[in-house]
């Protein structure tokens, strides 16, 4: 009888496991291609910030007076600004900041936001119906005003800005993964393994998270991008990043006030 059982198990369990495994993952993420375009230009705008400067080589930390202001040209391929350094080494620098702020905090409200909703969307009932008030009360109140006011009084560094980005902005992921898990929780694969006794947690990790890879994934490249708008923002308001580092909201600021004077160079890169 035990025999036979396990057999039974057995069987129940390896399609479960090849329903949840790395290939369909893969398969389910390049079938997404909005999933697809979204990676795409995070990784254009990692190799331009990261590996731009290796390639692109410019002196980001001296005053250089004798090349002040200058338009662009065969030296300076997008021109100089206030204190001579060449703006698309800037822009590089910048974007680099910008990066490692917005992946960070990306990446932590992602993972905040795909354990409260794979658990919300599992557990289902009156535990769902608490958690999801909550990420209905939290995003009823902006996240740039949070991270207005929270700036205004601490001027965070950079790592205290991913935190409270982070903190802020896993809401709305939460509620995409939650309603994917809704769906794949009934899905054979995972019935199958409760079945047999599994664990709730075996069943999120091994089978629901998987499965909705595309859908974390669009869920991170848009806190990404969110978290690098919100960080320009305060950084464009004298809140954000502060020198001697800058991001594309601080150079977006300085070149508001040069263009004034003609030098459209300052503003237009780091707008774009």
């Amino acid at each position: 009888m035990s025999s036979s059982l396990a057999s039974v198990d057995g069987l129940a369990a390896k399609p479960a496991h090849a329903a949840s495994g790395t290939r369909l993952a893969v398969r389910r993420f390049l079938r997404n291609r909005l999933a697809v375009v979204g990676l795409g230009v995070v990784v254009f705008f990692v190799l331009f910030c990261f590996v731009g400067p290796l390639i692109y080589s410019t002196d980001q930390t001296h005053t250089l007076l004798q090349q002040v202001n200058q338009s662009p040209s065969g030296a300076h391929w997008l021109g100089t600004d206030a204190v001579g350094h060449d703006e698309l080494g800037r822009l590089m620098y910048g974007g680099k900041v910008s990066l490692i702020v917005g992946l960070s905090a990306g990446v932590l409200a992602t993972v905040i936001g795909t354990l409260w909703g794979a658990a919300a969307g599992y557990a289902g009932g009156w535990i769902d119906a608490v958690m999801m008030r909550v990420v209905d009360a939290g995003i009823a109140i902006p996240a740039l005003f949070i991270l207005l006011v929270v700036s205004a009084i601490t001027t965070p560094d950079l790592t205290g800005l991913v935190l409270i980005l982070g903190l802020i902005s896993w809401l709305v992921p939460s509620r995409l993964v939650r309603a994917e898990t809704l769906t794949l929780k009934n899905r054979d694969f995972v019935l199958t393994l409760r079945a047999i006794g599994g664990t709730h947690a075996r069943a999120i990790v091994r089978h629901i998270l998987p499965n909705s890879v595309s859908t974390i994934i669009v869920a991170a490249t848009f806190q990404v991008a969110d978290a690098i708008l919100l960080v320009a923002y305060v950084s464009y308001l004298g809140l954000g990043v502060q020198p001697p580092s800058t991001d594309w909201g601080g150079m977006l600021s300085t070149g508001m006030t040069a263009a004034y004077s003609g030098y459209w160079w300052l503003i237009v890169p780091p707008g774009l």
